[in-house]
């Protein structure tokens, strides 16, 4: 017999169930600018900024035109670089925004255009480094604190010195917000093909087990038929008859796999596959190796009726796979397959007489995926009579959670 390798997909299964939430969404602090609420934010919060300057422009008019107009132009000319413009630096945009405002306050804290450089902060804070929001954070505050302790000593810069702060943290809340539902997007669509990937190795799974054994009893089938079809005419009909039967279930076997994801509208499945096959099924599956020639012993121990179903989908699969390994690369030996069923779980052996050899394939790989994902243990080599394969599979966690259902 062979000792069969894994699926290719399995591992990188592996390998993705390894990487955390976190890494997946890893990606997400470079989409920022590239979502849509960047442009309308960016839209809203200029016009904030455009009406706060053009207000402070209107009080600082009187007496000082040219002055009040080329620094309300400054202002919102820089304003456009730092709220629009999806790359640049939004520290120095701000800065001279922040300095054309100044200019409007003319030291006065009771100019409103002071709210344009809470707007700036605020701003700089959601999408530029936290490194720049802060370099704002302290400049506004230099330039507050200096009006009002070295100037003015007007109480009134107090509050300014508030809103800037608050402006700023309201600024770093949000976008840290923003980045976490990034994360979260970035990691549901990494769970979503996960899923995927999942669901597409349970279907090559499933096609390989039927296929590989519906294919390895035929070729005995038609074998048999052509060393009988000279001296027993009547023996090699009845291998033919016995392969095509088997032809034919396997077809079924694969349209019931398939059909599984075709629904129609309705939502009644189109053709509606017989269930998948269990433990009830054992004998059935024995005596078709044994009809084909296969030398199996077959003994169980224990209440099968008492298994969940899931639990005996993975018990007829690994012997399945295990007596098809034994027929096709140790044909003619002899196979003991035992199962013993108790109130926690299932141990299942499967002995083949049949000397061990080389080879790759992922037959082995199937069936420890299927046992380890039922929180099981399996193992294939060289033991007992030749070639060993055992699986022990716990049942007490699959019975609560059907019971649950």
């Amino acid at each position: 017999m062979t000792r069969t390798g894994g699926l290719p997909e399995g591992a990188s299964i592996g390998r993705l169930r390894r990487r955390s939430i976190r890494a997946v969404a890893g990606r997400a602090g470079a989409l920022s600018r590239a979502e849509p609420w960047y442009r309308w934010a960016g839209m809203t919060a200029y016009g904030a900024f455009a009406a706060f300057v053009v207000v402070g422009a209107a009080i600082r008019l009187p007496g000082h035109e040219p002055l009040a107009i080329a620094a309300a132009a400054a202002a919102l000319g820089a304003g456009v670089a730092v709220f629009a413009a999806r790359r640049g630096p939004v520290l120095a945009w701000g800065a001279v925004a922040a300095g054309a405002v100044a200019v409007l306050g003319h030291g006065r804290s009771s100019s409103v255009g002071w709210f344009a450089v809470t707007v700036v902060g605020f701003w700089c804070a959601l999408v530029a480094s936290r490194r720049e929001a802060v370099v704002f954070w302290a400049g506004s505050l230099l330039v507050f604190g200096t009006e009002w302790i070295w100037v003015q000593h007007d109480p009134g810069w107090a509050a300014w010195i508030a809103g800037g702060t608050l402006a700023t943290v309201g600024g770093l809340l949000t976008r840290h917000q923003l980045r976490l539902v990034e994360e979260l997007r970035a990691a549901q669509a990494g769970l979503a093909e996960r899923a995927r990937t999942d669901e597409r190795n349970r279907i090559a799974r499933e096609l390989h087990d039927v296929i590989a054994h519906s294919l390895t009893i035929s070729l005995l089938h038609v074998a048999s038929a052509r060393m009988a079809v000279r001296y027993d005419p009547a023996g090699a009909v009845r291998a033919l008859e016995e392969a095509e039967r088997l032809g034919r279930e396997s077809l079924r076997e694969v349209r019931a796999t398939v059909g599984l994801l075709r629904v129609e509208g309705d939502g009644s499945a189109e053709g509606v596959a017989p269930p998948l096959p269990g433990v009830a099924e054992l004998p059935t599956l024995v005596q078709g190796f044994r009809s084909a020639g296969a030398d199996v012993a077959f003994r169980v121990r224990g209440d099968l009726g008492t298994l969940p179903a899931t639990t005996g989908l993975t018990v007829y699969r690994i012997v399945q796979e295990a007596l098809t390994n034994a027929a096709k690369h140790a044909p003619g030996a002899e196979v003991a397959v035992d199962l013993a069923v108790t109130d926690t779980g299932v141990e299942l052996t499967v002995d083949s007489a049949g000397p061990p050899g080389s080879g790759s394939g992922s037959g082995a790989g199937s069936m420890r995926e299927r046992a380890e994902a039922l929180g099981g243990r399996f193992s294939a080599g060289p033991g007992g009579r030749g070639w060993q394969v055992r699986a022990s599979l716990p049942v007490a966690g699959d019975r609560a959670a059907e019971a649950a259902t």
